[in-house]
C-alpha cells in the first residue's frame, strides 16, 4: 500500500509559524498576503488630489467637485484604503481592541505609498486625541501609526508639535457643518512651522473635518504645505 509521506500531510513548522496576513489572518504575509494587498490596498485606485475620494475611473481629473467648489486648506491627502471591511475591523480592532502590532503594520505600509523625496523635510505629526480620551484609551492610535511610519521613512515624529487644547464632543454623532464648528479652537500649533511642509497622520478621515481645522492652524502659524497621510478614507 502507498503511504504519504509526512510533508504532505502535516504542514512544516515553518508553514504554521510564518506570519500571517494581517488583513485576513488567513494566508502568510509580511503583512500582508497578496490577495490582500490588489484586494484592499490597490495603489493604483484614483483618488482626488485633494481629499483622496475615489474618482471615477473614467474621469481624467485629478480633483472631485467638492474640492474645486471649496479647495480646503490642506494640500494633498494620500490614504493606504478605503474605511471598509476588512480594512475598517482592522480599525476598530486597534482603537479598541488595543491590537498596537496592526498600527506598526499599517505605518509601514503607508510608508511604501510615499514618496519619500517628497516628505524628506516634512514635519511628522499625529493627530492628537482630547486627553480624556486618550486617558481612556491608554494611547493615541495614530501616534501608534506615527512611529512606524516614521522609523520606515527615517524621520522623526513631532507628536508636541499640534496640541489640542479642549475636549469636544465625538465626531461621529455630528453633521458636517457641525463637526467643523466643534472644531474651531480646538488645536494649536507650539513649535515653528514657517515654511515647512507638515504631514499630519490619522487613522481615518471621515468628512475632513479635524484634518481641515488642524490644516487650518498649521498654514495661519506659516506652514507652506500641508499633507495628510491616512490609513483609511471613508468612501
Amino acid at each position: 500500500m502507498q503511504t504519504l509521506s509526512h510533508s504532505s500531510t502535516v504542514p512544516s513548522w515553518h508553514a504554521l509559524l510564518a506570519p500571517r496576513c494581517i488583513a485576513c489572518a488567513l494566508a502568510p504575509g509580511r503583512p500582508l498576503c497578496a490577495g490582500c494587498a490588489g484586494d484592499f490596498f490597490a495603489a493604483a485606485a484614483r483618488r482626488c488630489r485633494h481629499c483622496a475620494l475615489r474618482l471615477p475611473a473614467a474621469t481624467a481629473a485629478e480633483i472631485c467637485a467638492d474640492c474645486l467648489r471649496v479647495p480646503p486648506q490642506f494640500d494633498v491627502t494620500v490614504a493606504l484604503a478605503d474605511y471598509a471591511p476588512p480594512v475598517s475591523g482592522m480599525v476598530l480592532a486597534l482603537k479598541y481592541g488595543h491590537r498596537l502590532e496592526l498600527a506598526r503594520a499599517l505605518g509601514r505600509l503607508l510608508a511604501l505609498r510615499l514618496c519619500r523625496d517628497e516628505l524628506a523635510a516634512a514635519l511628522l505629526v499625529p493627530v492628537p486625541l482630547a486627553f480624556e480620551r486618550q486617558a481612556g484609551r491608554g494611547f493615541n492610535q495614530a501616534r501608534e501609526i506615527g512611529r512606524s511610519l516614521a522609523a520606515a521613512l527615517g524621520l522623526r515624529l513631532h507628536p508636541e508639535l499640534v496640541l489640542r487644547t479642549r475636549h469636544t464632543p465625538a465626531q461621529e454623532s455630528l453633521k458636517r457643518d457641525e463637526r467643523r464648528r466643534n472644531l474651531r479652537g480646538a488645536f494649536a500649533v507650539r513649535g515653528e512651522v514657517a515654511g515647512r511642509t507638515v504631514a499630519v497622520i490619522d487613522d481615518v478621515m471621515t468628512s475632513g473635518g479635524t484634518l481641515e481645522e488642524i490644516a487650518r492652524v498649521l498654514k495661519a502659524a506659516g506652514a507652506a504645505r500641508v499633507v495628510n497621510l491616512i490609513v483609511a478614507r471613508t468612501p
